[in-house]
Protein backbone atom coordinates (compact mmCIF):
# COMPACT_ATOMS: atom_id res chain seq x y z
CA UNK A 1 0.00 0.00 0.00
CA UNK A 2 1.74 3.37 -0.94
CA UNK A 3 2.43 5.69 1.79
CA UNK A 4 2.29 2.57 3.98
CA UNK A 5 5.50 1.67 6.22
CA UNK A 6 5.91 -2.04 5.97
CA UNK A 7 5.77 -4.43 8.60
CA UNK A 8 8.94 -5.68 9.57
CA UNK A 9 10.07 -8.63 11.59
CA UNK A 10 13.16 -8.92 13.57
CA UNK A 11 16.06 -11.14 11.75
CA UNK A 12 16.27 -14.96 13.17
CA UNK A 13 19.46 -16.26 13.36
CA UNK A 14 19.73 -19.53 11.31
CA UNK A 15 20.08 -22.24 13.51
CA UNK A 16 18.04 -25.32 14.78
CA UNK A 17 17.46 -24.05 17.83
CA UNK A 18 15.94 -21.06 16.45
CA UNK A 19 14.33 -23.08 13.86
CA UNK A 20 13.10 -26.24 15.83
CA UNK A 21 11.80 -24.11 18.00
CA UNK A 22 10.06 -21.54 15.48
CA UNK A 23 8.70 -25.10 13.92
CA UNK A 24 7.21 -26.23 16.88
CA UNK A 25 5.18 -23.23 17.23
CA UNK A 26 4.14 -23.17 13.90
CA UNK A 27 2.57 -26.90 14.42
CA UNK A 28 5.58 -28.86 12.74
CA UNK A 29 5.74 -32.44 14.38
CA UNK A 30 8.39 -33.10 16.94
CA UNK A 31 9.26 -36.21 14.36
CA UNK A 32 10.99 -34.11 12.24
CA UNK A 33 13.87 -31.44 13.24
CA UNK A 34 16.89 -29.46 11.55
CA UNK A 35 20.15 -30.29 11.66
CA UNK A 36 23.41 -28.09 11.20
CA UNK A 37 25.86 -28.84 8.29
CA UNK A 38 29.09 -29.15 8.75
CA UNK A 39 29.89 -29.84 5.45
CA UNK A 40 28.59 -30.11 1.57
CA UNK A 41 31.56 -32.69 0.82
CA UNK A 42 32.81 -34.78 3.83
CA UNK A 43 30.15 -37.89 4.37
CA UNK A 44 31.68 -38.07 8.08
CA UNK A 45 30.42 -34.78 9.02
CA UNK A 46 26.85 -35.68 7.51
CA UNK A 47 26.69 -38.57 9.34
CA UNK A 48 24.94 -36.52 12.42
CA UNK A 49 22.03 -35.91 10.24
CA UNK A 50 19.30 -39.09 9.69
CA UNK A 51 18.24 -39.44 6.71
CA UNK A 52 16.07 -38.86 4.21
CA UNK A 53 16.84 -35.21 4.26
CA UNK A 54 13.47 -33.47 3.53
CA UNK A 55 15.12 -29.95 2.64
CA UNK A 56 17.83 -27.54 3.33
CA UNK A 57 17.43 -23.37 5.20
CA UNK A 58 20.41 -21.49 4.05
CA UNK A 59 21.44 -18.06 4.42
CA UNK A 60 24.17 -16.83 1.40
CA UNK A 61 25.79 -13.60 1.11
CA UNK A 62 24.34 -11.74 -1.86
CA UNK A 63 28.14 -11.48 -3.46
CA UNK A 64 28.30 -9.72 -6.97
CA UNK A 65 28.15 -12.65 -8.94
CA UNK A 66 25.21 -14.11 -6.97
CA UNK A 67 23.50 -10.60 -7.67
CA UNK A 68 23.97 -10.58 -11.93
CA UNK A 69 22.66 -14.48 -11.87
CA UNK A 70 19.59 -13.82 -10.11
CA UNK A 71 19.08 -10.68 -12.00
CA UNK A 72 19.82 -12.48 -15.34
CA UNK A 73 17.03 -15.88 -14.30
CA UNK A 74 14.44 -13.24 -12.65
CA UNK A 75 14.12 -11.30 -16.49
CA UNK A 76 13.71 -14.39 -18.03
CA UNK A 77 10.22 -14.79 -15.59
CA UNK A 78 7.09 -13.73 -16.02
CA UNK A 79 5.20 -12.63 -12.86
CA UNK A 80 3.92 -16.26 -11.36
CA UNK A 81 0.71 -17.62 -11.45
CA UNK A 82 0.67 -20.72 -9.35
CA UNK A 83 -2.28 -21.91 -7.68
CA UNK A 84 -4.42 -25.17 -6.60
CA UNK A 85 -3.39 -27.97 -5.47
CA UNK A 86 -1.22 -29.12 -8.24
CA UNK A 87 1.64 -27.06 -8.01
CA UNK A 88 4.44 -29.05 -7.12
CA UNK A 89 5.81 -26.35 -4.02
CA UNK A 90 3.73 -24.09 -2.31
CA UNK A 91 5.58 -20.48 -2.62
CA UNK A 92 5.10 -17.31 -1.08
CA UNK A 93 5.99 -14.00 -2.07
CA UNK A 94 7.63 -11.69 0.56
CA UNK A 95 6.21 -8.34 1.25
CA UNK A 96 7.31 -8.40 5.02
CA UNK A 97 10.87 -6.80 6.02
CA UNK A 98 13.33 -9.32 7.28
CA UNK A 99 10.97 -11.98 7.19
CA UNK A 100 12.86 -14.29 5.77
CA UNK A 101 14.13 -16.74 8.29
CA UNK A 102 10.25 -17.68 8.95
CA UNK A 103 9.21 -17.47 5.62
CA UNK A 104 12.09 -20.06 4.44
CA UNK A 105 11.09 -21.85 7.44
CA UNK A 106 7.82 -22.50 5.90
CA UNK A 107 8.56 -23.07 2.67
CA UNK A 108 10.63 -26.24 4.13
CA UNK A 109 7.51 -26.67 6.23
CA UNK A 110 4.52 -26.89 4.01
CA UNK A 111 5.84 -28.41 0.73
CA UNK A 112 6.88 -32.40 -0.37
CA UNK A 113 6.67 -34.88 2.08
CA UNK A 114 7.33 -32.64 5.06
CA UNK A 115 3.64 -31.57 4.54
CA UNK A 116 2.67 -34.93 6.12
CA UNK A 117 4.32 -33.70 9.70
CA UNK A 118 2.11 -30.40 9.87
CA UNK A 119 0.13 -31.09 12.75
CA UNK A 120 -4.26 -30.99 12.54
CA UNK A 121 -5.34 -27.32 14.03
CA UNK A 122 -1.96 -25.80 13.49
CA UNK A 123 -1.15 -22.51 12.43
CA UNK A 124 0.80 -24.56 9.50
CA UNK A 125 -2.36 -26.88 8.69
CA UNK A 126 -4.21 -23.36 8.53
CA UNK A 127 -1.53 -21.13 6.43
CA UNK A 128 -1.34 -23.87 3.89
CA UNK A 129 -4.79 -25.04 3.87
CA UNK A 130 -5.52 -20.81 3.11
CA UNK A 131 -2.57 -20.26 0.35
CA UNK A 132 -3.35 -22.84 -1.95
CA UNK A 133 -6.10 -21.50 -3.84
CA UNK A 134 -4.94 -17.47 -3.29
CA UNK A 135 -2.83 -16.26 -6.28
CA UNK A 136 0.95 -14.82 -5.62
CA UNK A 137 -0.17 -11.54 -4.29
CA UNK A 138 -3.72 -12.32 -2.00
CA UNK A 139 -1.23 -15.36 -0.69
CA UNK A 140 1.22 -12.66 0.05
CA UNK A 141 -1.29 -10.41 2.00
CA UNK A 142 -2.77 -13.67 4.05
CA UNK A 143 0.36 -14.35 5.23
CA UNK A 144 1.02 -10.39 6.23
CA UNK A 145 -2.20 -10.54 7.81
CA UNK A 146 -1.34 -13.24 10.08
CA UNK A 147 -1.02 -12.50 13.39
CA UNK A 148 -0.30 -16.47 14.39
CA UNK A 149 2.78 -16.31 12.03
CA UNK A 150 3.51 -13.00 13.65
CA UNK A 151 3.85 -14.22 16.98
CA UNK A 152 5.56 -17.04 16.27
CA UNK A 153 8.11 -15.44 14.36
CA UNK A 154 8.56 -13.13 17.71
CA UNK A 155 8.50 -15.91 20.33
CA UNK A 156 11.68 -16.74 19.02
CA UNK A 157 13.54 -14.05 17.69
CA UNK A 158 15.82 -13.29 21.10
CA UNK A 159 16.73 -17.37 20.48
CA UNK A 160 20.70 -18.12 19.35
CA UNK A 161 23.92 -17.41 19.98
CA UNK A 162 24.07 -13.49 18.52
CA UNK A 163 21.62 -10.96 19.34
CA UNK A 164 19.52 -9.42 16.60
CA UNK A 165 20.98 -6.54 14.57
CA UNK A 166 19.93 -3.35 15.16
CA UNK A 167 20.76 -1.64 11.82
CA UNK A 168 21.33 -2.83 8.37
CA UNK A 169 24.07 -5.11 8.82
CA UNK A 170 22.29 -8.22 8.11
CA UNK A 171 20.86 -7.14 4.79
CA UNK A 172 22.80 -8.54 1.87
CA UNK A 173 22.26 -11.80 3.43
CA UNK A 174 19.47 -14.22 1.73
CA UNK A 175 17.30 -17.17 3.43
CA UNK A 176 16.83 -19.61 0.77
CA UNK A 177 14.93 -22.74 1.08
CA UNK A 178 15.93 -25.73 -1.18
CA UNK A 179 12.87 -28.63 -1.09
CA UNK A 180 12.05 -32.01 -2.77
CA UNK A 181 8.59 -30.73 -4.24
CA UNK A 182 5.47 -33.21 -5.21
CA UNK A 183 7.25 -33.43 -8.39
CA UNK A 184 10.71 -34.72 -7.17
CA UNK A 185 12.44 -32.01 -8.13
CA UNK A 186 14.54 -29.53 -6.62
CA UNK A 187 13.31 -26.66 -5.93
CA UNK A 188 14.45 -23.29 -4.70
CA UNK A 189 12.14 -20.92 -2.69
CA UNK A 190 12.97 -17.61 -1.96
CA UNK A 191 10.38 -14.54 -1.20
CA UNK A 192 12.43 -12.55 -3.01
CA UNK A 193 12.60 -13.70 -6.10
CA UNK A 194 9.77 -13.55 -8.87
CA UNK A 195 8.74 -17.02 -8.03
CA UNK A 196 9.38 -20.42 -6.99
CA UNK A 197 12.59 -22.32 -9.57
CA UNK A 198 12.98 -25.44 -10.79
CA UNK A 199 16.41 -26.61 -10.14
CA UNK A 200 15.91 -29.92 -11.55
CA UNK A 201 14.73 -33.94 -11.17
CA UNK A 202 15.62 -36.49 -8.29
CA UNK A 203 15.39 -39.96 -8.20
CA UNK A 204 13.09 -41.23 -5.78
CA UNK A 205 15.85 -42.23 -3.98
CA UNK A 206 17.55 -39.34 -4.06
CA UNK A 207 17.18 -36.44 -1.00
CA UNK A 208 18.37 -33.12 -0.87
CA UNK A 209 21.74 -34.12 0.70
CA UNK A 210 22.23 -36.17 -2.34
CA UNK A 211 25.20 -35.16 -4.02
CA UNK A 212 23.16 -34.72 -7.28
CA UNK A 213 20.74 -32.24 -5.26
CA UNK A 214 23.84 -30.38 -3.99
CA UNK A 215 24.56 -29.61 -6.63
CA UNK A 216 21.24 -28.48 -7.78
CA UNK A 217 21.13 -26.49 -5.52
CA UNK A 218 23.49 -24.64 -3.02
CA UNK A 219 26.51 -25.81 -4.79
CA UNK A 220 25.42 -23.74 -7.60
CA UNK A 221 25.31 -20.69 -6.07
CA UNK A 222 28.74 -21.74 -5.21
CA UNK A 223 30.29 -22.31 -8.50
CA UNK A 224 28.62 -19.13 -9.49
CA UNK A 225 30.84 -17.53 -7.03
CA UNK A 226 33.72 -19.46 -7.79
CA UNK A 227 33.29 -19.22 -11.98
CA UNK A 228 33.36 -14.97 -10.91
CA UNK A 229 36.41 -15.44 -9.83
CA UNK A 230 34.86 -14.34 -6.02
CA UNK A 231 36.12 -15.97 -2.60
CA UNK A 232 33.21 -15.08 -0.30
CA UNK A 233 32.12 -18.44 0.10
CA UNK A 234 30.07 -18.30 3.36
CA UNK A 235 27.20 -19.91 4.08
CA UNK A 236 24.97 -20.99 7.07
CA UNK A 237 22.88 -24.35 6.16
CA UNK A 238 20.83 -26.32 8.28
CA UNK A 239 19.23 -29.77 6.99
CA UNK A 240 15.35 -30.53 8.11
CA UNK A 241 15.18 -34.63 8.59
CA UNK A 242 13.69 -37.22 10.78
CA UNK A 243 14.33 -36.93 14.66
CA UNK A 244 17.04 -38.71 15.98
CA UNK A 245 14.67 -40.20 18.64
CA UNK A 246 12.10 -41.63 15.91
CA UNK A 247 14.87 -43.85 14.26
CA UNK A 248 15.32 -45.80 17.74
Amino acid sequence: MEGVEMKRFTVLENSPMVMNALASKLGLSSALQFYDVYSLDGPDLLGHIPRPCYALLVIIPLTQAWERDRRAEDAGMGEYEGIGDTEPVIWFKQTIADACGSIGLLHCAINGAVKEHILPGSTLEKLRADAVDLKMTERAQMLYDSKPFEEAHASVAMLGDTLPPTDDSAHGQHFVALVKGDDGHVWELEGSRKGPIDRGALSAEEDMLNPRALELGLKRVIKVEQDAGGTNLRFSCIALAPAASELS
